[in-house]
């Protein structure tokens, strides 16, 4: 997919704001950050660049809009959290806060170190979340990948059902494997598919009496019988 990291998301916003949301939720994935051989994932950060791209989206969000932010404890997602906020903010948009949320890290992890072995067993981590949709990941490794999908849910429609006196963002960021996770099980969009770039969301909305869930991908699906 061409264009710059998060641009994606900038106009997946803005379609679903220029449909008439007032409120919205992002689950995003964080910036570019380091993959250095031998340090424990979850602790690469982000790199100079994924410190600037992280800035230069929250300067492109819809001014109007008062943003919050919630995120994966891991310093990287904490970081590209605060970094929008901050763009936003330099951009005359008004924004609250930003915090931890384990609901947003890998809390369906049982075991790490058999989860990240069957992913390099199944070539790739698209090719891991299909198989652990289907029930083919190791379950003492794993939750069910429909549990895990329908509590990130959940986490998202807290965020959605609190009252907002105007039109507002809460940015969840988050990691690739939650996004490819919930558009395997709750979208139908294939986790071999599409690739979920730094920066790429979904997006959790309210029109029409309903909850809507969608990704830049295809139509937005109604989820009120999954939350």
């Amino acid at each position: 997919m061409s264009g710059e990291y998060g641009d994606a998301t900038v106009d997946l916003l803005s379609r679903v704001l220029d449909a008439g949301a007032q409120h919205a939720v992002a689950l995003m994935r964080h910036s570019a950050r380091e993959f250095v051989p031998g340090r424990h994932d979850l602790e690469n950060p982000l790199t100079p660049e994924g410190r600037d791209l992280a800035l230069r989206l929250g300067e492109r969000l819809p001014k109007h809009l008062t943003v919050r932010a919630y995120a994966s404890p891991p310093a990287r997602c904490m970081d590209t959290a605060e970094l929008v906020l901050e763009g936003h903010r330099a951009g005359g948009g008004a924004v609250t806060r930003h915090r931890p949320l384990e609901g947003l890290g890998v809390f369906y992890a049982l075991d790490q170190m058999k989860m990240w072995q069957a992913m390099r067993a199944a070539g790739g981590l698209g090719t891991f979340v299909r198989a652990w949709a289907r029930g083919a990941a190791p379950d003492d490794a794993l939750m069910p990948a429909d549990l895990a999908a329908r509590m990130i849910l959940r986490v998202l429609a807290a965020r959605l059902k609190t009252p907002v006196a105007s039109a507002q963002l809460d940015l969840c960021v988050s990691h690739d494997m939650s996004l490819y996770l919930v558009r395997e099980v709750l979208l139908d969009e294939p986790a071999d598919g599409a690739e979920v770039r730094f920066l790429d969301a979904l997006v959790l909305y309210e029109a029409d009496g309903g909850y809507w869930l969608t990704s830049q991908h295809g139509a937005p699906r109604r989820v009120n019988d999954l939350m």
